[in-house]
């Protein structure tokens, strides 16, 4: 970025938190324009997450089908979580553990594919997206309290399409099969 991004600066004055829930809080911040004048802010504000596209030794992808309330219907896509305070500095162990946890399945190897931020006009979140390749069923699902998750593998040219044809709009997992397709294939 030039200069310019000085120029377009906001000062943040105070920032507090009104609204607190499982999984992220809506945070306001006080903040001055660059033309001086102030304003209220807010957001959501959460912790970063991992996505992870798992591949199987023969190709194909496990993908999650959950139920997701925001949009009132079951989504399919791929396991993704926030990062624990004790892997942020091992993002490569929260995406394995996401990957046990919603799925059963273990990886042998973790490659990063990007990091983005979806939403950065409404909300802080970060997501790290992660290819595992050689995944397998060989861990203990450990789903919490308010997931529902069935697990699935699809071959991952049906996944691809399911992408491209808008038949699948989970923004995460749209990210991580374009990021492969670009890297990979």
């Amino acid at each position: 970025m030039d200069d310019s991004a000085d120029e377009l600066a906001w000062e943040t004055l105070d920032t507090e938190i009104d609204y607190r829930c499982p999984g992220f809080d809506v945070r306001r911040d006080e903040v001055r324009f660059p033309n001086g004048e102030t304003d209220g802010y807010h957001y959501v504000d959460e912790a970063p997450a991992v996505v992870v596209l798992p591949l199987t030794p023969d190709g194909d992808a496990v993908v999650i089908d959950e139920w997701r309330q925001a949009v009132g219907r079951v989504n399919r896509g791929l396991p993704a979580g926030s990062v624990e305070p004790e892997d942020a500095d091992d993002l490569e162990r929260a995406a394995a553990r996401e990957l046990a946890e919603e799925t059963g399945y273990e990886a042998d190897s973790f490659e990063r594919l990007t990091t983005v931020e979806p939403t950065n006009g409404i909300a802080n979140s970060v997501h790290h997206h992660f290819l595992a390749t050689g995944c397998e069923p060989t861990a203990e699902r450990d789903l919490d309290h308010n997931e529902s998750i069935a697990v699935e593998t699809v071959p991952y040219d049906d996944l691809l399409a399911d992408v491209v044809d808008e038949g699948l709009r989970d923004g995460r997992t749209v990210t991580a099969v374009l990021w492969y397709e670009l890297l990979h294939r």
